[in-house]
């Protein structure tokens, strides 16, 4: 296992939520906090350091007690540009990423994907569940940094694409399959909450 000193943690939380209406997702309140207190809460552990990744509500984030990036590229260019923010950012050899408004990661995130990335010698590996690519919970080498920026300034937006053209791996995590529930719509979050109002605060 990697160890955590060794990984950064970013949470991306810079998108414009259009199937939310708009509004800073990261900072909708989901059974009592804001979705990305929830997040933190169980990011933290299992990372050494934490960023946020965001492009509107700056003070708001910063406010939580965390260093807050912003994409370096103009118009909400979608996650590989919070990525990008993230990798610019981190002097460790790793980097987490999750999305904010996936909040009930499994506690063994991190041991599970490290594993895989040390023993796959791969370069990227990413969480799957039911069949579906959780592609935006993914452990990264830092050392693709500068191949990340190169596919950006060729027009790359798609996570999935840049990682078909490095040695990625995939994890199952059939068993916490609800751990990779997000929330793109009021609904889901009502959802959301009434789940994590369940669990343990």
């Amino acid at each position: 296992m990697i160890e955590r000193d060794r990984i950064t943690g970013v949470i991306l939380a810079g998108g414009q939520a259009r199937r939310m209406g708009g509004i800073d997702k990261g900072l909708v309140e989901v059974a009592g906090r804001p979705m990305i207190e929830w997040t933190l809460r169980a990011l933290q552990p299992q990372v050494g350091k934490i960023v946020v990744n965001a492009n509107r509500s700056l003070e708001s984030y910063r406010d939580l007690g965390v260093t807050v990036v912003q994409d370096r590229l103009d118009g909400f260019q979608g996650p590989l540009a919070g990525l990008h923010a993230a990798f610019s950012n981190a002097d460790t050899d790793y980097l987490l990423c999750v999305p904010c408004d996936a909040p009930r990661l499994p506690t063994d995130l991190v041991r599970r994907l490290s594993e895989a990335l040390i023993i796959e010698q791969a370069e990227i590996v990413v969480a799957e569940a039911g069949g579906r690519l959780h592609s935006l919970h993914a452990l990264f080498d830092c050392r693709l940094a500068g191949d990340l920026a190169e596919r950006l300034a060729e027009g790359e937006r798609k996570p999935d694409r840049w990682y078909a053209g490095r040695k990625f791996v995939r994890v199952a995590f059939d068993d916490a399959a609800d751990a990779f529930l997000n929330v793109n719509t009021p609904d889901q979050r009502d959802a959301l909450a009434a789940m994590l109002s369940t669990e343990t605060p």
